[in-house]
């Protein structure tokens, strides 16, 4: 009966024991601060602060844990002398807060203000989030610039002719939209190497019958506001001539986003970039049946007249490489193509932000109202997007138009000229 109890008793001692050496470590899960040894560490832990006065000791008086719950401190749980207690609060500084340009009477096509505030910094604790207001609303009168990009290869011929004459009606419907519009103008054919186009000396010269030789990409047209140069522009054109079905697209579309001051891309507009084609599109890898193998390097390569001096040295870019340069330059791309090619622009446009496509008629004679619908599409959202890297969390809350709670969300939809939605960004 003894040995029994004793055993009971030594039981109970030990569960006792092993309760106690497990306190610490359920404290420490109840409260991080005591694990954290350092200030830097401490500060760096939510809601915890730091005790550097020389004297310190905890309640028990059994030792110094410096680091406790700032709420400890402020109550009197634990003395700490305050010149001696380190705390941390974020720290949300706004640096720049022009107001938006709906809100304002009257506004120049130079002050457009979309989003504010424009400039904040931060300084954050780790796993702390913090709360930043965003306010967006479509500026009146916001400047657009709109370079035309089209395949000049023979069966496009009768579309040029009819672009010519469309230039003035598509500078007047889009100035019903902002008196600040630029129109600009590119044309590309394909590689001049075999099997792109045919390399026999006299087609170099002349493919076809009145036709011009050859050539990948060039900027005919650097955006203007002369929609009579426009059309000059795309009536002297020539058309060239390839032999396979698909074209070097993808060569003149880098060229046309990169090269930001040869096209003349102002950083302030509303970048449209209308891709008129009735053919399909080479893309990386192609370059191979040509010779051509080194991978494109996403630079600028025209020279003075406007030509692409790498047709032949670098390959065709790739869609994720076309997808990263718009993201990049905040292009907005439009496939305008024939109803033949549609469904493969779709789901080309599924792989490459803020891009659309659209068809284009036999003669191209709607791309007026093609442009228009696809710009009302673009703008008739927001959409908060970041480049944090990955040591920070951003999350995006709002009620948009319908009112209510604020819900997860980085898109808003429906939006008019002055219509103002407002976002919270949880930075962390």
């Amino acid at each position: 009966m003894a040995a029994r109890q004793l055993t009971a008793l030594w039981l109970l001692c030990g569960t006792a024991a092993l309760c106690g050496a497990q306190e610490p470590r359920r404290l420490a899960l109840t409260d991080p601060c005591t694990l954290r040894h350092t200030c830097s560490e401490c500060l760096q832990t939510p809601a915890c602060a730091w005790c550097a006065q020389p004297d310190f000791v905890t309640a028990s008086n059994t030792s110094v844990q410096r680091c406790s719950r700032e709420q400890a401190f402020h109550s009197g749980e634990l003395s700490c002398a305050a010149e001696y207690l380190s705390t941390w609060a974020n720290q949300v500084t706004v640096l720049r807060h022009l107001p938006l340009s709906s809100a304002l009477p009257a506004t120049t096509a130079a002050d457009a203000i979309q989003i504010a505030p424009q400039h904040v910094r931060l300084a954050l604790r780790v796993s702390e989030p913090q709360p930043v207001a965003v306010q967006f609303a479509l500026a009146p009168n916001y400047p657009i610039d709109l370079y035309y990009l089209m395949d000049l290869s023979k069966s496009m011929e009768d579309d040029k002719d009819k672009l010519s004459t469309l230039g003035n009606l598509l500078a007047q419907e889009m100035r019903q939209l902002t008196s600040n519009f630029r129109l600009g103008f590119g044309s590309f054919v394909d590689k001049v190497v075999m099997p792109y186009v045919s390399t026999v000396p006299k087609n170099l010269e002349q493919p076809c019958t009145g036709c011009a030789a050859p050539y990948g990409y060039h900027n005919d047209l650097p955006l203007t506001r002369s929609t009579d140069l426009f059309a000059t522009k795309v009536s002297s054109a020539k058309v060239s001539g390839n032999l396979d079905a698909p074209e070097g697209g993808f060569d003149a579309i880098m060229q046309a986003i990169v090269c930001k001051e040869e096209i003349s891309w102002r950083s302030n507009a509303r970048r449209l970039l209308v891709f008129s084609t009735d053919a399909g599109f080479h893309y990386a890898g192609d370059g191979k049946l040509g010779g051509v193998v080194k991978p494109h390097d996403g630079l600028c390569h025209l020279d003075a007249a406007g030509s692409y001096t790498h047709s032949e040295l670098l390959d065709y870019p790739s869609v994720s490489h076309i997808n990263q340069k718009v993201k990049e330059n905040s292009i907005n791309l439009i496939f305008a193509v024939t109803a033949e090619q549609r469904e493969t622009y779709d789901e080309l446009s599924r792989h490459i932000e803020a891009s659309s496509a659209g068809t284009l008629s036999n003669d191209s004679s709607n791309v007026v109202q093609l442009v228009k619908e696809q710009y009302a599409a673009i703008t008739s959202f927001v959409e908060m997007k970041d480049n944090s890297s990955e040591f920070v969390r951003i999350r995006y809350y709002s009620s948009c138009l319908g009112g209510g709670p604020p819900e997860e969300r980085s898109r808003c939809d429906g939006l008019r000229i002055g219509q103002q939605v407002n976002f919270t960004a949880s930075v962390e």
